[in-house]
């Protein structure tokens, strides 16, 4: 056996490791959330930021994975989810999707209500949204170097159902291959919430393919209301610190913005980690070492309206209790040698479903917020 011969079968036993199957195939639930709405938004918004708001998106799409799946790739405006074994249930798989679309969409609303931002208005008249498209069927693994690629018939099956006949441009998309597996009873329970619908749409070389459809528009009134909530005491999805600052609005950002002094103001901060060559970038991630955990930033934008205040803005990502979480930074002059600091933590909602413990963290947040404002004044008053 030569020595390309032996790299080849190495690759297939690499990709087939896992599978007794004679075909090398093994089954798999294929999942793809596709922003609609993204080519004319990217096009005809003229917003630099625009892109960089898309990335953002394809991220919430990933952080909101519950069902333990694998990122295949992403695709300009959609990811590729797999998982190898046997499909989920019906209600696991329509938590996972309510999950997937009120992240997206709450992030969204976090995004318009900076209703000073020329991409908030780019949002109100350009809408986002997505769909989710769901097959379960059989595929080959293949490692090539550090990358898993899939292949057979059904990946092309599930890429193919993203062009469909379904009117609307929010929905779930089930095809034959994933309904049945799942008794119809499941399924309508599952769906409850909407109407599961038949559809059908023939595509050239693999035939006409039925499937089932539910609108994701019933879930827009679970969205995070911008309105006081009275069950948590506070104003929703919104906590607020303000505290004068004894520096001038410029230095404050100077010193908010510099990731190496993070540890020497924020709460139970020891370390922070990130790209030195691209501190100072909007965009740049870093992470910082807080009591037991870690918190992800990630820089998103800087903005100074006409009147000199000054607005930075960090989004929050893995954060898990609190998905999709903004903060922002709002620094507007006092007089010649002060400013004052709103500090402001925007999330889509808090993920838990009993009412105490969103009270309990919320008050953990709120005053682990408070004494890193705290603190930053005291930093700033030893210049």
């Amino acid at each position: 056996m030569g020595v390309l011969d032996e790299l080849r079968n190495q690759r297939r036993a690499a990709g087939s490791a896992s599978t007794s199957a004679a075909d090398g195939q093994q089954p798999a639930l294929l999942l793809i959330p596709d922003i609609s709405g993204f080519t004319r938004f990217i096009e005809e918004s003229g917003n630099p930021q625009a892109p960089f708001l898309v990335a953002d998106l394809l991220e919430i799409l990933i952080e909101a994975n519950i069902l333990d799946l694998e990122v295949n790739e992403i695709q300009g405006d959609a990811v590729l989810f797999y998982r190898l074994g046997p499909p989920p249930s019906a209600e696991e798989l329509v938590r996972q999707c309510r999950r997937i679309y009120l992240d997206f969409q709450n992030y969204l609303r976090l995004v318009e209500r900076d209703t000073g931002s020329a991409l908030a208005a780019s949002l109100h008249e350009l809408a986002l949204t997505l769909k989710i498209v769901v097959h379960y069927g059989r595929v080959s693994v293949a490692r090539i170097r550090e990358h898993t690629k899939l292949m057979g018939r059904d990946v092309i099956v599930v890429h193919r159902l993203l062009k469909n006949n379904v009117a609307g441009a929010e929905y779930i998309l089930l095809s034959e291959g994933y309904t049945g597996t799942q008794a119809a009873g499941a399924l309508a329970r599952a769906f409850a919430w909407t109407r599961l619908l038949p559809g059908s749409t023939y595509y050239e070389h693999i035939g006409e393919a039925p499937y089932y459809y539910a609108h994701l528009s019933p879930l827009r009134l679970l969205l995070a209301s911008p309105t006081a909530s009275e069950e948590e005491g506070r104003p929703g999805c919104a906590l607020k610190i303000r505290r004068v600052l004894p520096v001038p609005a410029p230095y404050a950002l100077r010193v908010i913005s510099n990731f190496r002094m993070r540890p020497r103001w924020m709460e139970g901060a020891t370390a922070v980690h990130y790209d030195v060559s691209k501190a100072g970038r909007l965009g740049t991630s870093y992470k910082v070492d807080v009591f037991s955990g870690q918190i992800d930033f990630q820089t998103v934008q800087c903005l100074e309206d006409e009147e000199g205040r000054i607005t930075y803005v960090e989004k929050i990502s893995h954060f898990r209790l609190f998905p999709n979480a903004l903060l922002f930074y709002c620094l507007e002059a006092v007089d010649l040698d002060r400013c004052l600091l709103t500090l402001e933590l925007r999330y889509g909602h808090v993920a838990s479903n009993h009412r105490l413990v969103r009270f309990g963290q919320l008050h953990r947040l709120h005053r682990f917020l408070g004494r890193s404002v705290q603190q930053l004044a005291r930093l700033l008053g030893e210049r």
